[in-house]
């Protein structure tokens, strides 16, 4: 069992920046891969970006691509997305997920993760 806990959310201009955080309870973090979901008002939750056990393989949506990056500190429990040039389109509440424990790869489907976070919210004005 993992528990999740989001931050770093707020509303930014169009091609600013944020840093959002998440933090795992456990000794067990290193065992899991990682990985963030968005959705936006009225549509569904849609896959970001995601993270293996080690930190050694990432995935990311064509629409974030080149301007999010994901990384973890497995000493700090703690998962990144670092996002800049940031559009109105980003905004949404972003989770970060967990899939079960000792998952390989980076999973790309909300079903194959199991924990969840309780999100925060990112605001991109025009």
């Amino acid at each position: 069992q993992v528990q999740l806990v989001e931050s770093g959310g707020g509303l930014v201009q169009a091609g600013g920046s944020l840093r959002l955080s998440c933090t795992a309870s456990g000794r067990t973090f290193s065992s899991y891969a990682m990985g963030w979901f968005r959705q936006a008002p009225g549509k569904e939750r849609e896959f970001v970006a995601a993270i293996s056990r080690s930190g050694g393989s990432t995935a990311y949506a064509d629409s974030v691509k080149g301007r999010f990056t994901i990384s973890r500190d497995n000493a700090k429990n703690t998962v990144y997305l670092e996002m800049n040039s940031l559009k109105p389109e980003d905004t949404a509440v972003y989770y970060c997920a967990a899939p079960p424990l000792l998952r390989a790869g980076v999973p790309r489907q909300s079903y194959e993760y199991h924990y969840w976070g309780q999100g925060t919210q990112v605001t991109v004005s025009s």
